[in-house]
């Protein structure tokens, strides 16, 4: 029996995936938690074989929480799913040690197979994300600013921190909620190995991000 925990932040997802594994006689739900340090506590308590996290947790961000669960439990093999599929997410994913990575909206038993392989310490990934991959490794992107590990939005987003703009100000400019703010910045301090916001901002503007005439991007 393959036992599976759940890591998603809504009850909602978090009921489809039982109900996704309920028609398999193979896996079983070991367990469900609705943000990121609670994925890693049970993870780490709970021993499963497959972890499925989504990345947009509270708390800690799914990136991290990944990263934590290989650390501490080495045996349990994380397939990430979430609602996005850029390269900048999808080799974050990688880079903190998940196996797979499916995007949400997947049906039932491509999400079956996909823990099962998973299970088996295959990676997983879908067709269209494995040709990117491919295309990446053959010709890696070459960016032109500074911290190339994050995304266009994430690197918008440190130049108004730069600036000394508060989450609320950000949000209100880009037109986007707090709580997408506030996962974009725990993504940036992961992906960046900090730990606190005053030293992302201090890195940033060492950079030369934060000026009223910034590089930020649209």
């Amino acid at each position: 029996m393959i036992r599976v925990l759940l890591a998603d932040d809504h009850p909602l997802v978090r009921q489809g995936l039982r109900a996704v594994v309920a028609t398999a006689d193979d896996i079983e739900v070991a367990g469900e938690a609705g943000d990121g340090r609670e994925a890693v506590r049970q993870a780490v308590q709970l021993a499963p074989d497959v972890v499925i996290m989504d990345l947009q947790l509270p708390g800690l961000h799914g990136t991290e929480a990944t990263r934590q669960i290989v650390a501490r439990q080495p045996a349990a093999a994380v397939l990430v799913l979430t609602m996005f599929e850029d390269d900048d997410t999808v080799f974050a994913a990688i880079r903190a040690g998940a196996i797979g990575y499916l995007v949400k909206g997947a049906d039932g038993a491509d999400i079956l197979a996909a823990v099962r392989a998973a299970a088996a310490g295959q990676p997983v990934f879908g067709a269209a994300l494995a040709g990117r991959l491919r295309r990446w490794f053959a010709a890696p992107p070459v960016r032109d600013t500074p911290f190339p590990q994050l995304s266009t939005r994430e690197l918008e987003i440190l130049d108004h921190l730069a600036a000394g703009l508060s989450n609320a100000e950000i949000g209100r400019l880009l037109h986007l909620s707090g709580k997408t703010i506030a996962n974009n910045v725990s993504a940036i301090l992961t992906k960046l190995h900090l730990s606190q916001r005053a030293q992302a901002i201090v890195r940033a503007r060492e950079a030369g991000l934060g000026k009223p005439h910034g590089p930020a991007t649209g």
